[in-house]
């Protein structure tokens, strides 16, 4: 489902450091019921992906269960934008527009994590590999009208005419 402005001004809300419930009323939700609201919407998965997105494009310090984004100026003196969490890098996922070439990028990058590889090409098997002795409705629907229509005695033959 696509972004309502209500949502799009909460996110920026919470980027800017807002709690949740300043958040929602910065988004016009009543102050009443601010800050169920503000819990409603940080669990959204539309906002949180959004979060998430934004915060692997250009990472600030949020609040907001579900998204950890690293402090700038952190240790050793990394870029917050060279750091990949649990081995698995956003900015470079965006740039796939093929979910199976993605996967195969994922498989391939020998600096991922061991297990994040095999994820991907577990997820990768069935698009490569059909699995042996299945089919699928439709040609098992065929085989069991062609074994109806066979009958007890082979195939039938049209009712008789009567001549004139």
């Amino acid at each position: 489902m696509a972004l309502t402005p209500k949502k799009r001004a909460f996110i920026a809300a919470v980027r800017e450091g807002a709690s949740k419930k300043n958040a929602a009323i910065a988004a016009g939700c009543p102050a009443k019921t601010a800050s169920s609201a503000g819990c409603r919407l940080a669990k959204d998965p539309d906002v949180i992906a959004e979060l998430h997105k934004l915060n692997a494009l250009h990472p600030v310090n949020t609040d907001v269960k579900g998204v950890k984004a690293p402090l700038p100026g952190n240790s050793d003196d990394v870029a917050p934008e060279t750091v990949k969490p649990n081995g698995f890098d956003l900015a470079r996922a965006l740039m796939h527009a093929d979910p199976k070439d993605f996967l195969l990028a994922v498989m391939n990058d020998f600096d991922s994590e061991a297990k994040l590889r095999v994820d991907a090409a577990k997820a990768l098997m069935p698009f490569v590999h059909a699995r042996k002795g299945e089919s699928g409705k439709k040609e098992q629907a065929k085989d069991k009208a062609a074994q109806v229509a066979a009958g007890r005695f082979g195939t039938r033959k049209g009712p008789l005419q009567s001549v004139k």
